[in-house]
């Protein structure tokens, strides 16, 4: 392999890795929301729609 390619190599092996474990530090930093947002009462749309078949 040329340096060109060794040099290009190392560095999407970096990033890909790399931001991988940038990844996973911030999950485990905030794993879990504190407080989920509003939700709207459920209107049961689907139950008034015909059913879809695909035959």
């Amino acid at each position: 392999m040329t340096p060109i390619a060794i040099t290009f190599l190392i560095l999407a092996i970096l990033i890909v890795w790399g931001g991988l474990v940038v990844s996973v530090l911030f999950l485990r930093s905030r794993s879990e929301l504190a407080q989920y947002p509003p939700g709207d009462t459920d209107d049961h749309r689907e139950d008034d729609a015909p059913d879809i078949r695909d035959t």
